[in-house]
């Protein structure tokens, strides 16, 4: 699906000539940050439903290497677009020019960072590589576009590491449509906008903002900083004109003008939900469907037709087994229109920190489509992009959030599911052999659900080598001098993720003249929790889960168990935590649950929080002795 990204753009010329000397950069702003945005200013004049200009200038210094992706130079267009005006100069710390770059400059390449695909997109971009740090790029262009649906948030910036010492955005309307402007206000006093107005044009303005510190369980920007948006109330795309002065209009025209025209069967696809030879209730229906559809097509971006935005028309994706999110949601939606099933075409926002749209502020946005399928015992919701994906089940960057779930008569806001810690399992048996020569043979059960069913779907494309290569990583708190992984299942009816395990792992255990000790939980956690007290921003856990193990030790022969832990149970606002011991002759049973709750907290718990975690880390250390009898 195409996404309209601006960067910034400015009235602001490069004839005058101006200097950018490192030294001029408050030193607020070179705390914790890779690279500084000196200037930021976009002007945008709207001069019909048909004709928007924008002129981009921005300034920005690169402090680190790991600060070069800020000060990439590309231009981002495809054939609605006019590029004019290009001018790049590279600046030395001391804020001498010392390399100039017109338009002739740019390669011109299509715009393609997910595989083979068709599309109309094409991006303009400067090879350049620094030689000294720091450098500072100055960057500037005007752009022509005869959409005027893509009305571009103004952000101070968009990753950590970033700080901006001034971005402005113009916005001069000389078309006599209404433009509808929000502001939405960090939500943690971080930074705040100025808007002003001047004979017509308004003018929103960000100053002197820090850069957000990349600190563990930092939520993403997007959920600190303020943003302005944007939305002309009649629009233009690639000729299909539309309002969107409420969700109901917008929603009736995306459907009349992308939807419908591609929303079209044929007898070859009658034929094939005819042979499907569909039994049973509306739930076994889908399924069958679905699962039907994953293994005859596969996943290929295509950004063709109404500005990317629309999909391909379903007997392409028929005939040709392929299509991106678009194609082949409408082409499962034409599967189960045959079928007799309603099902709702649904444009989401898909990134690992949920993204919503505003009920009380229509625009066009979303950056993918899913398709919902309404039930009485519930909505079912499909991926449609991914041949491993389970049934009625979504990934982590499509939960928690809306869809604009497109209906004849408009749209209608959906919220998608949301993975409670008991949904979200991991259940992990083992069975451990303890070895006299300090080593551990065993073998083990996993299962996954939920969000650890995503977490572990990418060993489905695994080949045997690299599954165990990745289990070894993934479990390197065990010295493995063997791993194998076995009977991996990819249960997509249920959305569990099932594999066994063989193991032997050296130097596990201790030996204490004539004992042994060893740890209580072979497999943990060993993140390094740290006390903050200075920390400045609240923390996000992302995700609800809940592993449960259950560990059964056989004792070497002739030892029995000396000194076993205490039994422990530890309940905080973050999760709970239990652990116990059963012994059973030579077999000792440990029993350890976790349980963390998602949320977004507020900085004075930070250290509560990191508290908690490392009680549960030296709990899952604790130590049991046996001796030899």
């Amino acid at each position: 699906m195409k996404i309209f990204c601006i960067g910034a753009l400015s009235i602001a010329s490069l004839y005058h000539a101006q200097a950018f000397p490192v030294s001029a950069i408050p030193e607020n702003l070179k705390k914790n940050a890779d690279a500084v945005i000196r200037k930021d200013f976009t002007t945008i004049q709207i001069n019909r439903i048909d004709d928007v200009r924008y002129q981009f200038y921005t300034v920005t210094t690169v402090l680190t290497k790991d600060g070069d992706d800020n000060a990439l130079v590309f231009i981002p267009y495809d054939k609605s677009n006019s590029i004019s005006d290009v001018k790049v100069n590279i600046y030395d710390e001391s804020g001498k020019k010392i390399k100039s770059f017109s338009k002739s400059d740019f390669g011109d390449f299509a715009n393609n960072n997910q595989g083979t695909f068709y599309s109309d997109n094409r991006v303009m971009a400067l090879s350049y590589t620094p030689t000294q740090y720091p450098y500072t790029v100055e960057f500037a262009y005007q752009m022509g576009d005869r959409n005027t649906v893509f009305m571009p948030d103004f952000i101070p910036f968009r990753s950590n590491s970033v700080s901006l010492e001034e971005a402005q955005m113009k916005i001069i309307n000389k078309s006599g449509i209404e433009l509808k402007t929000k502001i939405y206000p960090s939500a943690y006093n971080f930074a705040s906008v100025i808007e002003s107005e001047n004979t017509g044009e308004k003018i929103y303005t960000y100053k002197n903002i820090p850069a957000i510190e990349d600190a563990f369980l930092s939520p993403q920007p997007v959920k600190i900083l303020p943003k302005v948006s944007f939305a002309l109330t009649k629009f233009n795309l690639e000729g299909k004109q539309g309002s969107i002065n409420s969700w109901g209009d917008f929603g009736s025209w995306y459907y009349n003008s992308i939807l419908q025209p591609v929303s079209l069967s044929t007898p070859a696809i009658k034929a094939e939900v005819a042979a499907l030879n569909l039994q049973g209730t509306t739930e076994e229906k889908v399924k069958k469907l679905y699962q039907y559809m994953q293994a005859k097509t596969r996943y290929i971006f295509v950004a063709l037709g109404i500005g990317g935005w629309q999909p391909m028309l379903p007997d392409e994706v028929q005939k040709k087994g392929y299509g991106d999110c678009k194609g082949l949601t409408n082409y499962m939606k034409t599967l189960l229109d045959e079928a007799g099933i309603p099902s709702y075409y649904s444009v989401i926002n898909s990134s690992s920190s949920p993204v919503s749209f505003d009920k009380d502020f229509p625009k066009m946005g979303g950056n993918h489509v899913i398709l919902m399928v309404p039930t009485e015992k519930g909505n079912i919701w499909l991926e449609n992009t991914s041949q491993q994906m389970a049934y009625n089940h979504l990934s982590y960057n499509t939960t928690d959030r809306n869809v604009l779930s497109i209906r004849k008569n408009g749209i209608e806001l959906i919220d998608t599911p949301v993975y409670s810690a008991e949904q979200s399992r991991e259940k992990q048996l083992l069975k451990i052999k303890l070895n006299e020569d300090n080593s551990i043979s065993g073998e083990g059960n996993f299962a996954y659900t939920g969000i650890q069913y995503d977490n572990n779907l990418v060993l489905s494309t695994m080949s045997p080598k690299e599954r165990n290569e990745a289990l070894k990583s993934l479990l390197s708190i065990l010295h493995f001098e063997k791993i194998e992984l076995k009977n991996f299942l990819n249960d997509k009816d249920n959305a569990v993720a099932k594999f066994d395990l063989d193991f032997k792992a050296n130097n596990y255990s201790k030996n204490a003249g004539s004992s042994i000790i060893f740890r209580a939980v072979p497999i943990y956690s060993d993140n390094v929790y740290k006390t903050d007290e200075k920390r400045a921003l609240p923390f996000e856990l992302r995700q609800s889960f809940e592993d449960e193990y259950e560990i059964s030790f056989a004792l070497p022969e002739n030892y029995k168990v000396e000194e076993l832990p205490e039994n422990v149970t530890l309940n905080s606002e973050f999760g709970t935590y239990k652990l116990s011991f059963v012994k059973n002759g030579e077999e000792l049973k440990v029993s350890r649950t976790i349980r963390i709750n998602k949320g977004l907290y507020p900085k004075e718990k930070y250290n509560d929080y990191i508290s908690f975690r490392k009680k549960t880390i030296n709990i899952d250390n604790s130590k049991i002795l046996i001796s030899k009898i």
